[in-house]
């Protein structure tokens, strides 16, 4: 069978090239980029391809904010209430978030909170998905005995601490980081890792302690 190219007559692309691309260009310089024709022209595709799979731009741009929410939003949820045998060793979970980016990719992060800046709508998206994750680092703090107040300062600290590295697009190795990660673990909970949950935590990012 013949393979389909980009330059052959009729060839639309798809929904999920159309969706990478605009991805792309958020990244690379924001929502005021990502209009139809700079991305047919990336694509080498026709403006009119882009209505196939797409009603609007507006239509394009609800849904890169879903695939935010539904990336970083979600998957820091869902970290708060993965598995550990200790408060050290739930915050390591969270802090999955902050080293995978296949869990929480923070250049959309930045994307998205830049854009929040000219828009009321995606400042409310926003303010709606840091109310989120609030709430679900609080109870997870909760669950190892943190009262109200508690669980808020804690869930605020690891939370706006990780926001600062973003807003401020921080560089550091991983490296780094891994040598910082237990110092911030005890300065968020008050507890230090053990050495096992440490390790566990070491080798699941890739890293040979020295």
């Amino acid at each position: 069978m013949k393979k389909t190219t980009h330059n052959e007559s009729g060839w639309r692309g798809s929904p999920e090239l159309w969706f990478q691309a605009a991805t792309e260009i958020l990244l690379e310089s924001g929502v005021d980029g990502v209009k139809i024709a700079t991305l047919a022209k990336r694509l080498g595709l026709s403006r009119t391809s882009f209505y196939w799979f797409f009603s609007d731009r507006e239509a394009l741009l609800s849904a890169l904010v879903e695939s935010w929410k539904e990336k970083n939003t979600g998957s820091l949820v869902k970290q708060t209430t993965a598995y550990a045998d200790s408060l050290a060793e739930a915050t390591l979970n969270v802090f999955d978030c902050w080293i995978d980016q296949s869990l929480f990719d923070s250049k959309l992060e930045f994307a998205i909170r830049s854009w929040s800046l000219q828009s009321k709508s995606i400042q409310e998206e926003v303010r709606q998905a840091d109310s989120q994750r609030l709430t679900a680092l609080a109870n997870m703090l909760k669950r190892y005995g943190f009262n109200d107040i508690q669980a808020d300062v804690h869930a605020r600290t690891i939370y706006l601490v990780q926001i600062g590295y973003i807003s401020m697009q921080t560089e550091e190795s991983l490296a780094q980081r891994m040598q910082r990660i237990s110092e911030y673990v005890n300065t968020f909970t008050g507890t230090y890792p053990k050495d096992n949950e440490l390790e566990r935590f070491y080798h699941k990012h890739g890293y040979q302690a020295i």
